[in-house]
């Protein structure tokens, strides 16, 4: 494992990114380094999360790059004037609605009703994109993710399901935007924010990039939370041939082969609630928009039962939340529809809170988190514009004092 240098080695180089990783708000998304001409790596640290590593001379304008869009540093606010519905937990919308792929092979292999991969099979054989940017496990370590550009179905769905680990989307970013293509994007909602953010200060992010998906982000976990599944399944992370987190089925399980052949499987509800939920980074618990409000599309799982108070993970056919956000969006949804590819029905948003009722849980406590953090005079990010203080009147008195003082308790020992 590589393990990232000490901050007081990068400050002279980005003295953004050394604020970054000494509040620990770094979200692993790669656009340092996607950006910097090779002068920044993404390398794991010792927590487990991808970290930047400056290995060379950073310049000025990519700096003030960094500066303008590092997801650690500014979080791309939702946008004003918005002809739609803005809400404080689910940010803005055009539509919401619940549906899934029609093609049966694209909704048993998606995370949920497969719907973000049927639009990004449909922009391909449509000709509304030239390739899909996502994450994909890698093929030599089962356990870790890449970066992949899809340019075919197969592709799609080979790269298919949630990837509950260190990914660092827009490491590429530098390099798709020198070639003539347009891309659809599948990422979290950071990733999102950091692409929105960087073209401010870039224009041929716009025509690259006529399409940005999303979906509701838990949490990026670390990768140790991976090891701990894979050795409770009775395998070594190192013998393994093939490692899925979700999908083949909604909610699917975590599945692990080895070389010989041989495997395991555990529930989402085990392998995210006793593995992956407790290792989240930091910056996830302070996110103000995990539900990825600056993209065209977002997607999530349409939970059943959460009238409970808490979903059930029963195994069902897939079924996909989709929040349409943006004017490209409803062009994307609605080519989509007419070529039979999905099928959606609309959801009163109020119905949200029920499928995904720790999104807005963790809504309403970010306010308190964020304050904890800044007595105790850590660096945040910039967070305008993103219905945080609204979000927080949800919360009860007790609920906020119970999360500021243990956020300090973690910032004071050290146990983000």
């Amino acid at each position: 494992m590589t393990v990232a240098p000490s901050h007081p080695q990068i400050r002279a180089a980005s003295p953004t990114i050394a604020r970054v990783l000494a509040g620990e708000t770094c979200a692993g998304c790669g656009l340092c380094a996607g950006i910097s001409d090779g002068a920044i790596t993404m390398v794991l640290d010792d927590k487990g999360f991808a970290r930047p590593d400056v290995r060379g001379t950073v310049a000025p304008h990519i700096e003030k790059a960094i500066a303008a869009a590092c997801p650690g540093a500014v979080v791309a606010p939702w946008p004003t004037n918005f002809e739609g519905n803005v809400h404080p937990y689910w940010g803005p919308y055009r539509q919401c609605n619940t549906g899934h792929a029609t093609d049966d092979e694209v909704r048993f292999a998606g995370s949920s009703g497969g719907l973000l991969s049927a639009l990004a099979i449909h922009a391909l054989e449509s000709g509304l994109v030239d390739a899909i940017v996502h994450v994909r496990g890698s093929e030599l370590q089962p356990i870790a993710n890449e970066v992949t550009v899809s340019r075919d179905r197969s592709a799609v769905l080979a790269a298919a399901g949630s990837r509950y680990g260190p990914s660092a989307a827009l490491v590429q970013l530098g390099q798709l935007l020198s070639l003539d293509e347009r891309y659809l994007i599948i990422g979290k909602p950071c990733d999102i924010s950091a692409l929105r953010q960087f073209g401010t200060v870039d224009e041929r992010v716009a025509r690259a990039f006529p399409f940005m998906l999303s979906f509701f982000c838990g949490g990026l976990p670390s990768v140790h939370g991976t090891e701990a599944i894979v050795r409770a399944l009775g395998f070594a992370p190192e013998e393994l041939s093939a490692f899925r987190y979700r999908g083949m089925g909604w909610p699917g399980t975590a599945s692990a082969t080895n070389a010989s052949g041989q495997s395991a499987t555990m529930s989402y509800e085990q392998s995210w609630g006793n593995f992956l939920s407790g290792r989240v980074q930091y910056r996830c618990k302070i996110c103000p928009d995990a539900v990825g409000g600056t993209s065209d599309i977002a997607g999530a799982d349409a939970w059943y039962g959460g009238e409970s108070g808490y979903p059930k993970f029963d195994q069902r056919d897939g079924r996909s939340l989709a929040m349409v956000r943006s004017a490209a969006g409803e062009t994307l949804l609605q080519s989509a529809l007419a070529a039979g590819k999905c099928t959606v029905a609309p959801l009163p948003i109020a119905e949200v809170d029920l499928m995904q009722p720790a999104q807005a849980r963790r809504k309403r406590l970010v306010r308190a988190r964020l304050l904890a953090a800044k007595v105790m005079r850590q660096p945040v990010p910039t967070m305008a514009g993103l219905r945080v203080e609204q979000a927080a009147r949800g919360a009860s008195v007790k609920d906020q004092v119970k999360n500021f003082l243990g956020s300090a308790k973690r910032i004071w020992t050290g146990n983000r």
